[in-house]
C-alpha cells in the first residue's frame, strides 16, 4: 500500500469514527471514559471495528486478511488508540495471538483460523505466567504427548483476552529439561474442550486500561489434537521471541496516540485559556512545552516508524530495532505527558471531564506500554548481548557493507518507497552486529550537510545544527566501544548480567 493509499485510508476510518467530542459518534470520549470508569469491556466498540474489518489489516493476504504492511495495521491501531487503548488492545491482541500462526503455521492453519476471525472468534496470546512472567524457559505449563494429541495443564496469568476470547495460542513445555528446544506452540479451542478442563480466572482490575479484560485460563488436561500444534515440536521459543519483536512495535501505538490525544487537548486549552489579558499559549514558557512536546512526538513517530518499516525492510534486524523502540519510545513519551500536565495545571485532576479526563486516562494508559511484551530492562538486555558486534561492525564495516545498509535505508526511511511484502518467519534473534540505520549513518550526514549547503537562511542553520549533532554521535561510537570492552574484560562472564 502506497502512502497515498495508507493516508487516504486513514482518513475515511477517521471519518467512520466520527468526531470523539461528538457524544453521537461511533466512538466518543463520553463512551469511552465511562467504559474505563466502571471497568466495562468496550464490547461494542470491539464489535463494531470488527465488522468494519479492523482485523484483516493484521491478517496475511494470502489466506483471506488484506496485510502484507505492518505499517497499515500500526495506522489504524494509532487512530483507534488516540479514543481508547483497550479497544485498540482488545482488537490488536487477536492479531498478535495469530502472529505465531503467521510465522509457523501451515496454509491450511491460517486459512482455518482467519476464516474463524471473519466468523467472529477472537483469540489471546497466552505466553506470560504469574511466577516467571518474561522468564520463559522456567514456563510451567506442560504440553504431555497421548495418542492423537497433547494433554495441556497448568496456568497462563496475566493474559489479554483470556476470558473474552474463544481460543489461545499457548506456548507450552513440550519437552522434559525445560530447555531451549522444549517448547511448542499449541492452539487451545475453548468450545471443543471438554467440561471442566479448562477454566477462565477472575479478571484483573488495572490501574490503567480499565476497560481491557486481563484474566488467565487455567488448564485441567484439555486435549489439543495434533493439527493444533503451530510448526514443529521444540520450536516454541523462536515462534514465541520472533513474535514479541512484532508485539512490542504494536503496543508503541498506545504511546504516540496518548501524547497525541493530550497534545491536542494541551494546546486547544492553552489556546482558549486567558490569564493576565492573554492566551496561556502565548507565554514563553507555556509556548516552549508545547513546541518541545510536538517535537519529542515527531522523534518517537520516526522511532516506530522505521522500526515498524525494518519488519519488511531488514527483517533480519528487527531484534534490535524493536528493543530499541521499545526502550526509547515509553521513557521519552513519560516525560512528554507529564511537561503537558504542568501546561494544564489543576485539569489533570478533572476526571470525569471528557476532555481533560482523556488526558489523566492516557497518563494511566501509557505505563502498559513500558510494561507489556518486554519491560525496560529485558529490552535494554536484548541490546546488551548485542552490542559488542554492534559496536564492532559500526566502527570496522567496509566500504561495501556501508554501501548495502544506505541502500535499505533509503528504503527503510523513504516513506514512498514500496516495501517488501511482510515475511515474519525472515525474522532473526539477533541482528549479527547489523544495523543499517547507524551503518548508513556517515553517508546520511554527508547527504544531510548537501541539502544544508542547498537551503537558506534559517533552514540552511537548523540543518547545520542537525549535522554537527549527527557527527557528535557517531563521534561517541568509538569511547562506546572502549568502554564496553574494559566492562567486559573485567567482569568476564557476569558481563551478560551486569547493570
Amino acid at each position: 500500500m502506497s502512502q497515498a493509499e495508507l493516508a487516504d485510508l486513514a482518513r475515511r476510518f477517521e471519518q467512520y469514527l466520527g468526531d470523539p467530542h461528538d457524544p453521537a459518534s461511533r466512538m466518543p470520549f463520553t463512551a469511552v471514559l465511562d467504559h474505563d470508569e466502571h471497568d466495562t469491556f468496550p464490547y461494542a466498540f470491539v464489535g463494531m471495528l470488527r465488522r468494519w474489518g479492523f482485523l484483516d489489516y493484521g491478517l496475511p493476504a494470502e489466506q483471506g486478511g488484506k496485510a502484507g504492511n505492518p505499517e497499515t495495521g500500526f495506522t489504524l491501531m494509532r487512530l483507534v488508540a488516540r479514543r481508547d487503548g483497550a479497544t485498540a488492545i482488545a482488537l490488536g491482541l487477536t492479531q498478535a495471538a495469530f502472529t505465531p500462526v503467521w510465522i509457523a503455521g501451515t496454509d491450511e492453519q491460517k486459512r482455518r483460523q482467519i476464516a474463524d476471525i471473519h466468523g467472529g472468534v477472537g483469540l489471546s496470546w497466552g505466553l506470560s505466567e504469574a511466577a516467571h512472567g518474561s522468564d520463559l524457559l522456567n514456563n510451567e505449563v506442560v504440553a504431555e504427548r497421548v495418542p492423537g494429541g497433547y494433554r495441556l495443564t497448568g496456568e497462563k496469568w496475566p493474559i489479554g483476552n483470556a476470558t473474552y476470547s474463544d481460543r489461545m495460542v499457548v506456548f507450552a513445555r513440550t519437552g522434559p529439561r525445560g530447555g531451549a528446544g522444549d517448547y511448542s506452540i499449541l492452539v487451545v479451542d475453548k468450545w471443543r474442550a471438554e467440561a471442566e478442563t479448562v477454566r477462565e480466572t477472575h479478571p484483573v482490575r488495572q490501574h490503567g486500561v480499565r476497560a481491557l479484560d486481563l484474566s488467565g485460563l487455567r488448564f485441567d488436561g484439555v486435549f489439543v489434537p495434533d493439527s493444533d500444534l503451530v510448526g514443529a515440536e521444540g520450536q516454541g521459543l523462536e515462534i514465541a521471541l520472533k513474535t514479541s519483536q512484532t508485539a512490542r512495535l504494536v503496543i508503541l501505538s498506545l504511546a504516540l496516540s496518548g501524547v497525541d490525544t493530550s497534545l491536542r487537548t494541551a494546546l486547544e486549552f492553552a489556546q482558549g485559556r486567558v490569564l493576565f489579558d492573554r492566551p496561556v499559549v502565548d507565554v514563553p514558557y507555556t509556548g516552549r512545552q508545547l513546541a518541545e512536546s510536538f517535537a519529542e512526538l515527531m522523534i518517537a513517530d520516526a522511532v516506530c516508524l522505521g522500526a515498524v518499516r525494518s519488519l519488511q525492510a531488514s527483517p533480519a534486524q528487527v531484534s534490535v530495532w524493536s528493543s530499541v523502540a521499545k526502550y526509547v519510545v515509553p521513557t521519552l513519551l513519560e516525560e512528554t505527558l507529564s511537561r503537558l500536565n504542568v501546561v494544564l495545571g489543576a485539569r489533570v485532576f478533572l476526571r470525569t471531564h471528557p476532555r481533560f479526563g482523556m488526558h489523566q486516562k492516557m497518563l494511566r494508559d501509557l505505563l502498559v506500554t513500558n510494561m507489556a511484551d518486554g519491560n525496560t530492562v529485558v529490552n535494554l538486555r536484548n541490546i546488551g548481548h548485542q552490542l559488542p558486534s554492534l559496536l564492532q561492525q559500526a566502527l570496522t564495516a567496509e566500504a561495501g557493507v556501508r554501501g548495502e545498509a544506505a541502500e535499505r535505508a533509503a528504503v527503510l526511511y523513504g516513506m514512498d518507497t514500496e516495501l517488501p511484502t511482510y515475511r515474519p518467519a525472515l525474522q532473526e534473534l539477533s541482528s549479527r552486529g547489523m544495523d543499517d540505520a547507524v551503518l548508513a549513518a556517515p553517508d546520511s550526514l554527508e547527504r544531510l550537510r548537501a541539502l544544508a549547503e542547498e537551503a537558506a537562511d534559517k533552514d540552511r542553520d537548523r540543518l547545520l545544527l542537525a549535522a554537527g549533532v549527527a557527527e557528535e554521535l557517531l563521534d561517541r561510537l568509538g569511547p562506546l566501544r572502549e568502554r564496553q570492552r574494559l566492562l567486559q574484560a573485567d567482569l568476564g562472564r557476569g558481563y551478560a548480567h551486569s547493570a
